[in-house]
């Protein structure tokens, strides 16, 4: 029942995606969209009936559910086009590893702060952050506004202090920022985390009720070489640790193999991955994450971007536009991906890889209002035919013209208003020649696969 008290935001006049009992995706026309209390309250074509403190005529926009960036490392965007053109082991090696020795919590921070603006203006609400120094990254998503799930990355070449660190930060951290910050324990991955510390980290997870985030089979190379190596894949490696009876929250993927899928069926329910196809494409990996084979054994694939040293970018609007056509590429079937399962992995499907089904990733009474408003009167959008396929297709980030995490405005009209761009790209700017500084011959880790 609607309060005789003002709500806090009532949008006019927008069309809405929303879904149906069976999650099949559809859209209302000259809906209004009452919000309170940080929650969607009603989704209604009638007039509202309540005042608000907040009105926003969206007439001619449409209302989303905000992308969730499903797997990124937020403050790597102050390496952006640093490492091109490069085989991955060398863009490990010789750039990235070496660069990422000279981080300092300030670089952590200027960088997460670039890259919530960027993922604001994008139409990102939340992001699933796995990288260093996540105090800071927490801190930047506490004064700007927007959801996250982090996790403290480590390496066994840390020694035990590493998995400790990843546990006290996810302890510390979770419900923080009022409930917007959830997090996971991060180990790497299993060709730079020990079976031990996989092994330890499942318990963790499972005796502090956390999830798990890492990188597993990202490309078939990880997946050969393991075998070779070890005569397990990199998936089977989760399953002996125990990894896969935690809420796990794979990256990538592209190297699964079939041998890899009953695993994954086995702990559907428990499982996600994420997809930045990007990357792969910029790697040029010969496979991709087989989202349709996954979601044949129920497994949910959200999307992602990775770091934006390796995509250049946190459009996840681009991921969902890219999964599409690669699908239907690779699948040589151009009935798959549609733009509506397209749409479906951009909203529910996301919000389940991060842990949040239950809270985002659908515009319905009783969600957390995390929305976007897109405005399609461009001429790249016009006429519309399908608006399914308009808003993968035809829209791109830069039509987004509001974005709203727990009923609060971020960006009005593509104006950002918790984060001083300007002034975080000047300090920025004069930090990069530290930064990046490769001469003193180290890196944080090595890679081989």
């Amino acid at each position: 029942m609607m309060s005789d008290s003002p709500a806090d935001l009532i949008i006019t006049g927008c069309t809405v995606l929303v879904h149906d009992d069976q999650e099949r995706i559809g859209f209302e026309e000259n809906a209004t969209i009452v919000v309170r209390d940080g929650a969607i309250e009603s989704v209604s074509t009638a007039p509202a009936t309540v005042e608000a403190r907040q009105h926003i005529d969206a007439r001619g926009q449409v209302a989303l559910p905000g992308l969730v960036n499903c797997h990124t490392h937020a403050p790597m965007v102050a390496l952006r086009g640093l490492a091109e053109d490069l085989p991955t082991e060398e863009w490990f090696n010789d750039v990235v590893w070496p660069v990422e020795s000279n981080l300092t919590a300030t670089d952590v921070a200027l960088g997460a702060r670039l890259a919530c603006a960027e993922m604001i203006r994008g139409g990102v609400t939340c992001f699933a952050d796995h990288y260093f120094s996540m105090d800071t990254v927490a801190a930047v998503v506490e004064e700007c506004g927007i959801r996250a799930h982090l996790g403290e990355a480590y390496f066994s070449s840390q020694g035990p202090q590493g998995r400790e660190k990843s546990l006290e930060f996810a302890l510390r951290h979770r419900d923080g920022a009022g409930g917007r910050i959830t997090t996971a324990l991060a180990p790497h991955a299993p060709y730079t985390v020990d079976d031990a510390d996989l092994t330890a980290t499942a318990d963790l997870a499972r005796e502090h009720g956390l999830p798990v985030h890492l990188h597993a089979s990202e490309n078939r190379d990880q997946a050969e070489t393991s075998l070779a190596r070890h005569g397990v894949t990199p998936i089977e490696v989760l399953r002996r640790t125990g990894i896969l009876d935690t809420d796990v929250l794979i990256a990538h993927g592209s190297g699964i193999l079939d041998r890899d899928l009953p695993l994954l069926a086995s702990a559907a329910g428990l499982t996600a991955v994420a997809t930045a196809p990007r990357g792969y494409l910029k790697f040029a990996w010969p496979t991709t994450t087989p989202v349709r084979a996954l979601r044949d054994i129920g497994v949910p694939v959200g999307l992602a971007t990775d770091g934006a040293a390796s995509n250049n970018s946190l459009d996840v609007w681009e991921s969902m536009a890219l999964t599409a056509l690669i699908q239907k590429s690779t699948t040589g079937d151009p009935r798959w991906l549609t733009s509506r399962q397209a749409l479906h992995h951009a909203t529910l499907q996301s919000a389940r890889a991060v842990g949040l089904g239950d809270r985002i990733g659908s515009i319905a009474p009783g969600r957390r209002a995390d929305l976007v408003l897109v405005d399609l009167t461009g001429p790249h959008t016009q006429p519309v035919h399908d608006l399914a396929a308009t808003l993968v297709h035809s829209a791109r980030s830069s039509d987004v013209r509001t974005t709203i995490v727990e009923g609060r405005i971020l960006m009005r009209d593509r104006e950002l208003l918790t984060i001083d761009v300007p002034a975080v790209v000047a300090e920025l700017g004069e930090r990069l020649p530290a930064l990046v500084d490769r001469g003193h011959g180290k890196r944080i880790q090595e890679y081989d696969t």
